[in-house]
């Protein structure tokens, strides 16, 4: 590799760091995804002219299609199925670095051209080993949160023990590769393991953690290009993986915090239930005071502070839209209004963040929870579209709760709480909300995209 491609290398590498740190912020994000692409577009470049690539027809049938399905998917995948999309993103970016070391086994292994050094054999085991975890447990990822499996843990005895067993199993098979690297079909019986390994960690994490699970997954997938970087002698490769899994884990770490759960329990504690949706029963009308878009319109009409608290219902019934315009009818009449974000509502780090960004809510109306929280006392209403675990004070007091010790928006102190939601069922955590029944609260029962929507025309013809 010649001084002036690494050079390149080292100027993409500095556009995905400055990249990365751009993401941090949403109002710099969007500046942060193009430098980020910019850098990848040059290191594919030099690679491919550097390389020398002999077999171009093939490479460039690869760019048409895959230009092609990310032009169709960026068009027709709405931004409530953008947790799946980033779960087969990661998905296929672990299955591409398994594919790469498997393609690399021929040259370097089976034809015996050179006897391999010992760190590239751990490196193609290793790029298998998580490269095929991540894509089975990505595409897991996937069937959960569209629905195709069920959101509630699915958990089976003795699954611990199996788990570890598939990892000591992949273990001893690596060892013996590396002390006899002919031994090619070892690596084809990881990639047999791993796959069930990768499907066997993921079904047992109920749909609340899946932010936690997609930002690990996103790690997994750095790890395995960095060392299928490694297999392949190439730097940007090294160190864009590098960065992937880095920042990845650093996401899930703050996941984590934002919920007060460690990352083991996450994986290995079966928390949460599939997540209630259904239409609301007799007993459950009985139960609560329930409210019109009408009493919600009026009562924000005549308020001075509201506080919006979206969450995965929100996303489900594509109601941002319809939403910032009725913030925006309030704004236009003297109302201060913002919006509070959880670090984990919806079904990946910063869903909401996105959502309401398509809505073209400002920037400066989007505040976390650390920035709000201490503002609810003093708030006349907040309104919550969609979200339950994130506003359940539960999480404050009951030590036998899934949620005990998670930090919340403090929905409760407000002097008025509306609640939009389709019925009383708890939230993935399975845990009910007493929220619900406090006096204080006002139950708006409905599809989250009507009921916004007949509260947004009640405030239109005020």
């Amino acid at each position: 590799m010649s001084a002036q491609t690494n050079l390149i290398y080292l100027v993409a590498a500095v556009l995905f760091i400055f990249g990365l740190k751009m993401l941090s912020s949403p109002r710099t994000a969007r500046r942060g995804n193009m430098l980020a692409m910019l850098g990848m577009l040059i290191a594919i470049v030099i690679t491919l002219l550097d390389r020398q690539i002999i077999s171009w027809p093939y490479i460039m049938v690869g760019i048409i299609i895959g230009s092609a399905v990310g032009y169709i998917a960026a068009q027709r995948v709405a931004l409530t199925e953008m947790p799946q999309m980033v779960a087969v993103f990661n998905g296929l970016g672990g299955g591409a670095s398994m594919l790469v070391a498997f393609a690399e086994v021929g040259p370097r292994v089976l034809r015996l051209e050179t006897n391999p050094e010992l760190y590239l054999v751990v490196t193609i085991v290793l790029s298998v080993l998580i490269g095929t975890v991540t894509l089975t447990g990505s595409m897991v990822a996937y069937a959960k949160l569209q629905g195709l499996l069920t959101g509630a843990p699915i958990v089976y005895r003795g699954q611990h023990v199996v788990n570890v067993i598939l990892i000591v199993v992949c273990a001893v098979l690596g060892i013996m590769m590396a002390f006899n690297p002919s031994m090619w079909l070892l690596l084809v019986l990881v990639f047999i393991i791993a796959a069930v390994l990768g499907v066997s960690l993921v079904i047992r994490i109920g749909g609340a953690d899946m932010p936690v699970v997609i930002a690990l997954l996103n790690s997994y997938s750095g790890l395995a290009a960095a060392a299928t970087g490694f297999v392949i002698s190439n730097n940007v490769l090294i160190i864009s993986g590098a960065l992937v899994g880095a920042s990845g884990l650093i996401l899930t770490k703050i996941m984590c915090v934002a919920m007060n759960r460690s990352l083991a329990n996450v994986l290995f504690g079966a928390v949460g239930t599939a997540g209630g949706t259904g239409v609301v029963s007799e007993e459950e009308k009985k139960s609560v005071t329930r409210y019109t878009p009408m009493d919600a319109a009026l009562m924000l009409e005549n308020a001075y502070s509201v506080i919006i608290i979206p969450g995965y219902g929100l996303a489900v019934a594509q109601a941002q839209h319809v939403l910032q315009e009725g913030a925006k009818l309030l704004m236009d009449k003297g109302i201060k209004v913002r919006y509070a974000i959880h670090p984990v509502a919806g079904r990946m780090p910063g869903h909401m963040n996105v959502l309401l960004a398509e809505a073209n809510v400002p920037y400066d109306l989007l505040l976390d929870m650390t920035e709000i929280n201490e503002d609810f006392k003093d708030t006349d209403i907040v309104l919550v579209i969609g979200a339950n675990d994130v506003i359940n004070p539960a999480a404050r007091y009951k030590k036998g709760s899934p949620l005990y010790g998670m930090p919340i928006l403090n929905a409760d102190q407000a002097r008025t709480v509306i609640i939009c939601k389709r019925s009383l069922s708890p939230g993935f955590s399975g845990e009910d909300n007493e929220l619900f029944y406090d006096d204080k609260t006002m139950m708006v029962f409905g599809d989250a995209k009507k009921t916004v929507t007949d509260i947004t025309n009640i405030l239109k013809s005020a």
